[in-house]
């Protein structure tokens, strides 16, 4: 009898920073859409529309060998019924496909190359913890991650965060006392001020 084949460890964090965004998703009031975020460009309703194309929709297509329609780019996602709650079902659908192990086995495209899955959903993780701490910011929420995550997150940001630079995807380092919590750690890194 064949063992079944066990998920990378990448995957529990991924599931706790997807719960935790959601949670924070779910909470925000349709009417602060407008808000400002710790991301100068972005208002809230921005940031949202990233998290359900990239977090919710790319993520589940990335492990059925897909990708989002271009058109979807300029979708705005909170116009429609009932967004949050159609966030959370469909990351529930995304958690459920990596949760298959044959997800984590392929190469997926990025650009003009191919790159193991792993990199895909470190990738997705950092969209997560980011973008969700600044939803969570510009709605009055808390963002919380346990330990394990967020040292998890902070592997992430430090493999990426020479390439997201160069492409403007995070800013320059914001300094934090170097015994900070993992998750300020990695805020900082990506160039964001953690509270």
């Amino acid at each position: 009898m064949n063992a079944k084949p066990e998920l990378p460890e990448l995957y529990t964090p991924l599931r706790e920073a997807a719960t935790e965004t959601v949670r924070v998703v779910r909470g925000i009031d349709p009417a602060a859409l407008g808000a400002a975020t710790p991301s100068a460009e972005w208002d809230l309703r921005t940031v949202v529309n990233h998290l359900v194309l990239w977090t919710a929709h790319n993520f589940t297509l990335r492990a059925e060998g897909g990708s989002v329609p271009a058109e979807w780019y300029e979708r705005d996602f909170t116009a429609e019924p009932g967004w949050a709650e159609a966030y959370g079902q469909q990351v529930d659908k995304a958690l459920a496909a990596w949760s298959d192990p044959s997800a984590w086995e392929r190469e997926m495209p990025m650009g003009d190359s191919a790159v193991p899955a792993t990199a895909i959903a470190g990738m997705i993780l950092l969209e997560f913890a980011l973008h969700g701490w600044e939803a969570a910011e510009a709605s009055g929420q808390t963002y919380t991650l346990d330990e394990a995550t967020a040292t998890a997150l902070l592997g992430q940001v430090e493999a990426w965060a020479e390439m997201f630079r160069q492409y403007d995807g995070f800013a320059e380092p914001v300094t934090v006392p170097s015994d900070a919590p993992a998750f300020a750690r990695a805020l900082a890194l990506s160039g964001r001020a953690p509270r």
